[in-house]
């Protein structure tokens, strides 16, 4: 299959204008108290308030919205460990076409429900043994329905590109842009937006410190492939960057750190006691690396940061915040 070409800021542009009056302009959450904890002037881009609880929802609304109307008929199959597959449900919803999700079998329970109630059909999988993606294309050949990847897509990574366009827009003199790393798409996004808008910013990814593929992609040059990494943050439990993603990140991004599952624990715990905010642990990524300095040079500095989802059950949430990510084992491994 022939890879398409790398999306650019006006892409970006189109879809901020597809996405006017359907996702949330989310709000950026300042605290005096947290500027302190964190040494400098922290700028939280809150898309765990974001249409299905994460900023996912703004690139499955503009892939989805450029289906012809076979594709819609057809309807739309994606992969997920949650918050896509719930963005890919919710966007097929509201665009009037059949979706299907592939979800592994310990995804959070909240996020399968919120998948099922927003009418899309899920079959599970096992992510230790069995491939997703092979899986998906067969089920979309079988099926005539078209593939929305959660992160290897044009629409996908424009859409997520409004983020940071947004709090740009809003905070438009940041040195610093901080955004949690998966499969790249939302921080290749939002490279476009920054480099565009604010090219003297130092942009970072922050992957988990078991799932760093993105970090070793890049000191290596090429696309690094990892096994599941066994981490908290489920929604970067990813194997490797993308075909898209990848370019992007390596010719625009400062430098890709990593968080602990500790550091995460810290991270929610600052954001529910400090903001009153509930985070999953993939949301609190960027959070977590500037509180830990892995992010370099910030003190003094007005620094962005997104936190990207929030789709955590309170059981879970919970264990977490208390008992820390050993204490929590228990409850739901993911």
């Amino acid at each position: 299959m022939t890879t398409p070409p790398l999306p650019t800021y006006a892409d970006v542009q189109a879809a901020a204008r597809i996405l006017d009056g359907v996702a949330h302009r989310t709000p950026v959450l300042r605290s005096r108290r947290l500027d302190a904890l964190a040494g400098c002037e922290v700028h939280l881009k809150a898309e765990h308030l974001q249409r299905v609880g994460a900023f996912k929802f703004r690139g499955a609304f503009t892939a989805l919205s450029a289906f012809d109307a076979d594709q819609r008929r057809a309807g739309v199959l994606a992969w997920s460990s949650g918050n896509h597959a719930q963005a890919v449900a919710l966007a097929a919803r509201e665009l009037g076409m059949p979706a299907t999700i592939v979800m592994p079998h310990d995804a959070p329970e909240l996020k399968v429900a919120a998948t099922l109630g927003y009418g899309a059909e899920v079959v599970r999988y096992d992510r230790w043994t069995e491939d997703r993606e092979a899986i998906g294309a067969a089920l979309a050949a079988e099926r005539g329905m078209t593939v929305v990847p959660p992160y290897d897509h044009p629409g996908v990574i424009a859409g997520q590109g409004t983020v940071v366009k947004e709090l740009l827009e809003d905070v438009p003199d940041l040195d610093v842009v901080v955004t949690p790393l998966g499969g790249g798409g939302l921080l290749a996004g939002s490279l476009l937006s920054a480099r565009a808008v604010a090219p003297r910013a130092r942009v970072y990814g922050v992957e988990p410190a078991a799932g760093d593929d993105g970090r070793r992609s890049l000191e290596e040059g090429r696309i690094v492939t990892i096994g599941t990494p066994r981490t908290i943050a489920d929604g970067a439990q990813t194997l490797h960057l993308g075909e898209l993603t990848f370019p992007i990140l390596r010719d625009g991004v400062t430098e890709v750190v990593t968080a602990t599952d500790d550091q995460l624990v810290t991270a929610m715990r600052v954001a529910a006691s400090v903001l009153k905010q509930v985070v999953e642990p993939t949301g609190v990524l960027g959070l977590a690396a500037v509180l830990s300095g892995a992010v370099p040079q910030t003190a003094g500095l007005r620094v962005g940061v997104v936190l990207s989802g929030g789709n955590v059950d309170l059981e879970r949430f919970a264990a977490l915040v208390t008992q820390g990510a050993d204490g929590a084992e228990g409850v739901e491994q993911t």
